[in-house]
């Protein structure tokens, strides 16, 4: 015989009574202290007596303190304390809802919400997902918990009341604007911390780490976007969203795993490619990969063999996306005549009187003048045909798988526009195949290493032989020269400018790069016949 014990026989008390006879209990009595019904056994100071009797109890109590104090009562006593759901409310699954606590008629909890024991949940009410309602609480009759709410133990939401989400502590959240960004994309109310990601020299990285049955994960990238740098963000974000997307269905075809082989792009919660905060800067997110590497640094030369093979891969499988449909988010930004123009201004202006410091570095640009325009006139004049290119190649912009060593996904796609593979080759060499970081002081430990350019090249022509043009193919070592002096030219100018473009550590820190890059250039010179020739050879397959 299923049988419940109610403490309390006024009106609420009453309700229950009925409520669990359409719940299939045989029979529902009381104990009160005042209450002269006719189904109450005893006092509520009686309780303990009738457990022998009744297995199980509730609490009809209207008053929140009075509820959650004797249904924590009769669990210590050791009675089983249902919640008592009505047949007509709709509870989803996931919900969790506390020993003791009521969900009346027609009342709604949504996914995902938990509510605590010794709560009611009143008829009409709805409580929508993702929102935690904490013991002794009363959600009043018609009242509105939207998503994401937070109800404090014994409060009150009064009857037709709408309570809109409130916000939470979260570990490493240092500004506003983050906290904004959290919420914007959905993280805010289950976030677990953040803290600083990566080593990139214009953007702000965040990892997101999320609860999960296991611990804390690492799951998702945030990052706002430098937008004096990318002065477009809703172009930058169009082309992101577009070109993986589509990689996502050619992964597909070619057996791959497009949760791991490319980026994937979370819009906000209204729908937007990118949020903006209050400053007017914007804020993206991705999906993290987990179980990948990055390297800053070629560690063993089969990475850099990867790297080849990966960008060639990248180009490759992007040969038929419609270059012309991407939005040039960064002018000229592989437009080395234009580099050169620009470096030439910020040199006359010298609006912080540093040319005096680099007179050496300046001459070594101004000799180049002329081979800044060998790419660029190629071009314009329809000998190298324009691409989907990454624009940014360095070793650091790829994921390697960290079981395999393989290379796995190509990241950090603000500058993908259309442009010369010749451009994107050229930044792998420069980048993979230095012997120091690109802000080493010491010159003496900076060499090109030709080895590593020829590992490079093999990786790269073996995925994309069959795609590039024997133009194409000449153009490569080009590249290599041309990139590495842009970007020279591009520290430089930011020296000269006054440091506005790259992030920096101390005062002298674009010079010391574009001292990097100009000891490259040089060795590249005196070494390009040989480029040339592992370009060639490696085109032909052999």
């Amino acid at each position: 015989m299923k049988r419940l014990l109610i403490i309390g026989a006024g009106g609420f008390g009453q309700m229950i009574q009925e409520t669990a006879g359409l719940l299939g209990y045989d029979e529902a009595v009381f104990l009160d202290d005042a209450s002269k019904h006719k189904d109450v056994v005893g006092k509520c100071c009686d309780y303990k007596n009738f457990l022998e009797d009744y297995d199980t109890a509730v609490a009809a109590l209207g008053d929140n303190g009075q509820r959650l104090y004797w249904t924590e009562r009769l669990m210590e006593a050791g009675y089983q304390v249902p919640a008592i759901i009505h047949p007509s409310a709709v509870v989803s699954p996931s919900a969790v809802i506390g020993a003791g606590s009521f969900i009346m008629q027609r009342a709604v909890v949504n996914t995902h919400t938990v509510i605590e024991h010794g709560v009611l949940v009143n008829s009409g009410a709805v409580v929508d997902h993702d929102s935690h309602v904490a013991r002794g609480a009363h959600i009043g009759l018609g009242s509105v918990v939207k998503a994401n709410c937070n109800i404090d133990e014994k409060r009150k939401v009064e009857a037709g009341e709408v309570v809109f989400s409130t916000r939470r502590k979260i570990d490493g959240v240092t500004s506003r604007d983050l906290e904004d960004a959290l919420y914007a994309f959905g993280f805010g109310p289950q976030c677990s911390y953040v803290k600083p990601f990566g080593e990139g020299h214009i953007n702000e990285t965040y990892a997101v780490y999320m609860p999960t049955d296991k611990g804390e994960e690492f799951a998702y990238i945030l990052q706002r976007v430098n937008n004096n740098v990318f002065k477009d963000p809703a172009g930058v974000m169009e082309n992101i969203f577009g070109v993986t997307e589509y990689l996502r269905n050619v992964v597909r075809e070619e057996g791959g795993d497009p949760d791991r082989e490319t980026l994937s792009c979370i819009k906000t919660k209204n729908g937007c490619t990118y949020f903006e905060d209050s400053e007017g800067q914007p804020w993206r997110s991705y999906h993290y990969i987990p179980n990948s590497v990055c390297y800053q640094l070629v560690e063993d030369p089969e990475q850099f063999y990867q790297s080849g093979a990966s960008f060639g891969h990248f180009l490759k499988q992007l040969g038929s996306y419609p270059a012309a449909s991407l939005k040039e988010t960064i002018p000229n930004f592989h437009n080395t005549v234009n580099r050169f123009e620009n470096f030439q201004i910020a040199l006359k202006r010298d609006i912080k009187n540093r040319a005096a410091t680099c007179k050496q570095e300046i001459q070594f640009v101004l000799e180049r003048k002329e081979d800044c325009k060998v790419l660029v006139e190629q071009q314009e004049n329809g000998t190298l045909p324009i691409r989907v290119t990454h624009n940014d190649t360095k070793l650091n912009n790829i994921l390697f798988d960290a079981d395999t060593g393989k290379g796995l996904c190509i990241i950090d796609l603000d500058t993908i526009m259309p442009g010369l593979a010749a451009n994107d080759f050229g930044d792998s060499i420069r980048f993979g195949a230095a012997t120091a970081e690109e802000d080493e002081k010491d010159l003496s430990k900076m060499h090109f290493d030709i080895s590593l350019y020829e590992l490079y090249t093999k990786g790269y022509l073996e995925e994309t032989r069959d795609v590039l043009t024997p133009e194409e193919a000449v153009s490569l070592a080009w590249g290599a020269r041309l990139m590495t002096l842009e970007c020279g030219m591009r520290f430089l100018t930011d020296y000269l400018q006054g440091d506005t473009y790259f992030k920096i550590a101390y005062p002298e820190h674009n010079l010391v790069r574009a001292r990097t890059q100009f000891r490259l250039v040089d060795e590249m010179e005196q070494q390009f016949d040989k480029m040339t020739e592992i370009a060639e050879k490696y085109y032909r397959g052999l």
